[in-house]
């Protein structure tokens, strides 16, 4: 019975300790703070063609080797990501738009929902090999409207 009681006595001080602690709070969003980011606009554009055009905009810090704004959108089976082009990216701690166009395969999208992921990717020189290094990522879904 010692045991039992040492152990709930144990239970007990933590228990009291959790409850007498502050709460955490979390700090209140400030632009003015986010040095590296990456949006979607909540409509891209689906040409006649085939053609998607996708945009948003990025902020990113200097980085050590060339950093790129890519993107990929995904409708009826989110496993199924086509990949719509690539942006060179200036990392001056500024914001900045990106526009990227792609034709993934015939008829492979329609107008409607879908979602869309960005990624502010940087290729580091590491031992003579350029390696992605990830600055932000940002999912969200999206209308593809005609046009």
């Amino acid at each position: 019975m010692p045991v039992r009681s040492a152990a709930f006595a144990t239970a007990a001080g933590a228990a009291l300790l959790l409850l007498t602690a502050p709460a955490a709070t979390a700090a209140p969003h400030d632009a003015r703070y986010v040095t590296e980011s990456v949006t979607v606009d909540p409509t891209g554009r689906l040409a006649a063609d085939g053609t998607v055009t996708l945009s948003g905009t990025y902020r990113c810090t200097a980085g050590t080797g060339p950093v790129f704004v890519s993107s990929t959108v995904s409708q009826s089976d989110p496993s199924v990501r086509h990949g719509i082009g690539g942006t060179r990216a200036v990392c001056d701690g500024l914001e900045h738009r990106w526009v990227n166009t792609g034709t993934p395969s015939a008829n492979a999208l329609k107008p409607g929902a879908a979602h869309v992921e960005a990624t502010l990717m940087e290729l580091r020189p590491m031992g003579g090999l350029p390696l992605p290094s990830f600055h932000a990522r940002h999912g969200q879904d999206v209308t593809l409207a005609e046009g």
